[in-house]
């Protein structure tokens, strides 16, 4: 079994309940800069970076979602901790399906956010790889700078945005690419109900990549998930609308699964 190699940033409340932050595939912790900083009001924050990403050193090797899910398990287990709630984005929302298939006895409880149990075909996942193998990632800033937001965030927030896009385009290309294969064998559509950890789905209004209808099914299908869209957010909602996330996941890890 492979576990990659993942580097992590903390804070927040000292003593308080662990929620580890996982970043969607082309970002980092920043991800979640705005909304940490209401988060860790609650909680003690673990965010953590993909290989190759941010402050993660780039992939020795293949790895599957599955083994980034063994990944933060590790780092959970090199701070002492037994059992934590986990939010994630996009690839790193799908590393938070795999932890509540591998690793139930840790979760007490898990928030996708912008994900699903597939991502689109397998061969386009392979086609990005090689893209970004030939032409690095900064041949995909402009798609995804499209992909990414809403209609309106980037004329209305454009620091934002351009700190994004500039992380993929720093991000190490083959790290990149073996991400790409690693959701290109990512699909756990089959194995939804045997999730049993609360589970919160959180959607964008906007997202083309997770759409708010097929994270609704996505939740339906596991014995106790309940998903909620977040209005004009498109795929990077905690960059997007940082307060409403921050805001529906207090509420979740603190209070259950009773939203309204």
């Amino acid at each position: 079994m492979t576990v990659p190699a993942i580097t992590a940033a903390s804070g927040g409340a000292s003593g308080a309940p662990l929620l580890i932050l996982g970043p969607s595939l082309g970002t980092a912790a920043p991800l979640w800069d705005a909304a940490s900083e209401l988060l860790s009001e609650h909680f003690s924050i673990l965010s953590w970076d993909l290989p190759g990403h941010g402050f993660s050193r780039p992939a020795g090797g293949p790895f599957t979602v599955a083994e980034l899910a063994d990944a933060v398990v590790v780092l959970a287990d090199e701070r002492n901790v037994n059992r934590f709630a986990y939010a994630g984005v996009s690839l790193g929302g799908a590393v938070g399906l795999e932890l509540a298939l591998r690793h139930p006895e840790r979760l007490d409880a898990v928030s996708t956010v912008c994900s699903v149990a597939v991502f689109g075909e397998p061969g386009a996942w392979s086609e990005r790889a090689e893209l970004v193998r030939q032409q690095s990632t900064a041949a995909l800033v402009g798609a995804s700078a499209k992909r990414w937001f809403g209609p309106a965030f980037i004329a209305a927030n454009s620091r934002v945005a351009s700190g994004l896009l500039h992380t993929l385009s720093d991000t190490d290309d083959e790290s990149y690419a073996l991400c790409c294969e690693a959701l290109a064998g990512y699909d756990v559509r089959g194995r939804l109900g045997e999730i049993g950890t609360p589970l919160l789905a959180l959607s964008g209004q906007f997202d083309s990549v997770a759409p708010p209808s097929m994270v609704e099914a996505m939740a339906l299908a596991t014995q106790c998930g309940r998903a909620i869209e977040v209005a004009d957010a498109g795929h990077l909602a905690p960059a997007e609308q940082p307060s409403r996330v921050a805001q529906l996941l207090i509420d979740f890890f603190t209070k259950g699964t009773r939203h309204e």
